[in-house]
């Protein structure tokens, strides 16, 4: 297993779309590996694909404190929605940044597993949150997309100014 670099915001690769995945092979195995260790070292809950620079539609999630329920969601989509959540959310492509995002509170999701057999779940609360959250980044877009864009335009700025400090410390 490998960790793997996350992009951060404002990443112009972050608003790429992902591609449905075609092929499930030990590549795509050890490539959800890789993410699982990458979400749990940054440490986070969610993972896309596209924050790690590959553009297929796959996801990790872990909610469990023991880091040992590890959920691959594989050409995920959303088949039925309800109700109204405001939830404060946070992303490993956007350090340090907290904030309120409404997003539906109960959701039906079918996917496929590394195996590329078919399954659906529904989820509510924060696997629904964190759900919708990581689809955003298969279709390209970042949490903070939700905000007002003076909001967005500070955040933009400081990780911009955070990602030249780090630059400079490097050498």
């Amino acid at each position: 297993m490998a960790l793997l670099p996350i992009l951060h915001y404002p990443d112009p690769r972050l608003h790429t779309v992902a591609k449905p995945v075609q092929v499930f092979d030990a590549a795509l195995k050890q490539l959800v590996a890789d993410m699982a260790e990458t979400m749990y070292d940054a440490p986070g809950i969610g993972l896309a694909a596209t924050q790690v620079d590959k553009h297929i539609q796959l996801i990790v999630i872990d909610l469990s404190k023991e880091k040992n329920d590890l959920l691959v969601l594989i050409n995920p989509k959303i088949t039925a929605q309800a109700g109204e959540q405001d939830y404060e959310e946070g992303c490993l492509s956007v350090p340090g940044v907290y904030e309120l995002v409404t997003r539906a509170e109960w959701i039906t999701v079918e996917a496929q597993d590394v195996e590329g057999q078919p399954f659906k779940i529904q989820a509510d609360g924060l696997l629904s949150v964190c759900i919708q959250h990581e689809m955003d980044h298969l279709r390209g877009k970042v949490f903070v997309e939700y905000l007002s864009p003076l909001k967005r335009n500070r955040i933009r700025t400081r990780m911009v100014k955070h990602a030249r400090e780090i630059e400079r410390n490097s050498y």
